[in-house]
């Protein structure tokens, strides 16, 4: 299963900036994510942000009229909310897709999207963000977002952290 997020980018060509934190000792992005069946290239990192000399090189050549970040990732409540300091730091709108987004521990998880809101960092979800984005259903990419955003996908434990 392929992630309605990444396949949505794909479909209404939004670029795609991904790094992988040290896959030599923790292993590279798990298949399912779609990122090699895509042909993307990792950036590969230690840092606890993604916002390397590398990935900010990149965004400045490569990408120079992007000013929205849609960020997702793993672990939430360290390397996405380091990445997401930097990117407001640097000037970015920051959107945490937040069901695409985990740590291991709940209680980090929620920690984080807290700390997200107060830093001025947007919280979205994946159907939100691609229905904003493609905004009426003439758009040629309508149909094909309707179905990805259809297909239930797993549990987040998103419905936990509402209740609270």
């Amino acid at each position: 299963m392929k992630l309605p997020s990444i396949l949505g980018a794909k479909l209404l060509e939004i670029p795609l900036v991904v790094t992988e934190q040290y896959p030599q000792g923790l292993g590279n992005t798990v298949s399912s994510i779609g990122i090699y069946s895509h042909g993307i290239e990792p950036f590969v990192k230690t840092s606890f942000s993604m916002v390397t000399p590398e990935v900010s090189k990149h965004l400045k050549e490569k990408l120079p009229n992007v000013s929205t970040i849609l960020l997702t990732g793993v672990e939430t409540h360290v390397c996405v909310i380091n990445t997401a300091i930097d990117l407001l730091e640097l000037g970015y709108n920051v959107h945490v897709i937040v069901d695409c987004s985990s740590s291991r521990v709940l209680k980090d998880r929620i920690f984080a999207m807290d700390r997200f809101r107060q830093m001025g960092a947007y919280l979205n979800t994946t159907e939100s963000v691609l229905l904003s984005l493609v905004k009426d259903k003439n758009h040629p990419q309508f149909k094909p977002i309707q179905k990805l955003i259809m297909e239930p996908g797993p549990d987040t434990g998103l419905t936990q952290m509402a209740k609270l």
